[in-house]
């Protein structure tokens, strides 16, 4: 085993109980030892999802464990190696996959996402088994890197399966947060057309300058998935990346052409225009997108780092500053990713 390059003391923010931001508590304890097949990561940087302020507001629809670390997503350097262990070697710089089970093929039927059930990454050093760690990008940074394990992932997952899409095909992105962005980014890159939504005027034009061919204002055009059929030709979008949920799906409906799918990813709305069976028939197929899985992350950040793409951050907070990154979050005045930075 290489020798425990770090002891003493290390700082980490658990959420103490369900409810409130103000419950997410700076909590110290020892630095952990690696054993046997474990390596040591000193946390770098971490970054937020929608889903990470649903645990802490007591609004997220699985189940949490008491008293643990939080945050999903984060990136950091190997700084300790135990016996046995050559996937990687210290001074690797690695990103966590988002479950502790998916390595690739079919989801399981169980998986165990980090920050609820198992501690995550808001955290100055994390041991862990390396086979739950990819390579970072060698282009990104490490505040870059953490934001790609959910939000990125997700977007390409919802891109990519089960059947391809083609170059000139028509994806819409809903809304300016983490997967709607990379989702644009990514598909830009894959050579097709992208409508996209948002609320804002000024987003429309950071959404148009990431590439989007087409914005809709939402506000003032309420019923968006007819202006976004009407921009395809009345023929329909290919795919679309719902992260809106119950106030969204029946725009969605509206918007995609037969056959096509819908990709369930968000649910940022419990509420909304009810849906019968038959606004459904004839309508969509329709997939529910749970991240995805290392063989999935690992084939991204190949074409991440074939293309160049660089994450777009919209604010980088320090680790004393944490709660504010959750109220950056709630706000929802941000585009792109939320990250803190652990240095």
């Amino acid at each position: 085993m290489s020798e425990q390059l770090y002891s003493g003391t290390m700082r980490s923010y658990k959420l103490t109980q369900p409810g409130s931001i103000d419950h997410l508590t700076l909590q110290t304890e020892q630095v952990p030892t690696v054993q046997r097949g474990e390596v040591l990561v000193r946390v770098k940087a971490s970054s937020l999802n929608y889903r990470d302020l649903a645990i802490a507001q007591n609004a997220y629809p699985g189940g949490i464990r008491d008293n643990v670390v939080q945050l999903s997503d984060g990136a950091g350097e190997i700084v300790a190696v135990g016996e046995d262990v050559r996937r990687f070697q210290v001074g690797d710089r690695v990103v966590g996959n988002w479950s502790l089970e998916w390595f690739g093929g079919e989801r399981p039927n169980y998986i165990e996402p980090y920050g609820s059930h198992s501690h995550g990454w808001l955290t100055d050093y994390k041991v862990i088994h390396p086979e739950l760690l990819v390579k970072i990008p060698s282009h990104l940074s490490f505040e870059e890197a953490a934001t790609l394990p959910c939000a990125a992932v997700t977007a390409w997952n919802a891109l990519h399966g089960p059947y391809a899409l083609s170059p000139g095909d028509t994806v819409l992105t809903l809304g300016s947060g983490g997967v709607s962005v990379f989702a644009i980014q990514l598909a830009k890159l894959m050579g097709l057309r992208v409508i996209s939504t948002t609320s804002s005027d000024e987003k429309a034009k950071k959404l148009k300058a990431l590439g989007a061919d087409e914005v809709i204002n939402y506000k003032t055009t309420p019923h968006w998935g007819e202006a976004a059929k009407a921009w395809t030709g009345g023929l329909g979008v290919n795919r679309i990346l719902e992260v809106g949920g119950a106030d969204t799906f029946a725009q969605s409906l509206q918007a995609i052409a037969p056959g096509n799918e819908i990709a369930l990813i968000g649910v940022l709305t419990r509420t909304g225009n009810k849906i019968d069976y038959f606004d459904l028939f004839g309508k969509a197929a329709i997939r529910t997108i749970s991240v995805g899985s290392r063989a999935d992350f690992e084939a991204m950040n190949r074409f991440i780092e074939y293309k160049g793409l660089k994450p777009v951050i919209d604010r980088v907070f320090a680790f004393e500053d944490a709660k504010k990154a959750y109220e950056h979050l709630e706000s929802q005045a941000f585009l792109g990713k939320i990250v803190i930075s652990h240095e």
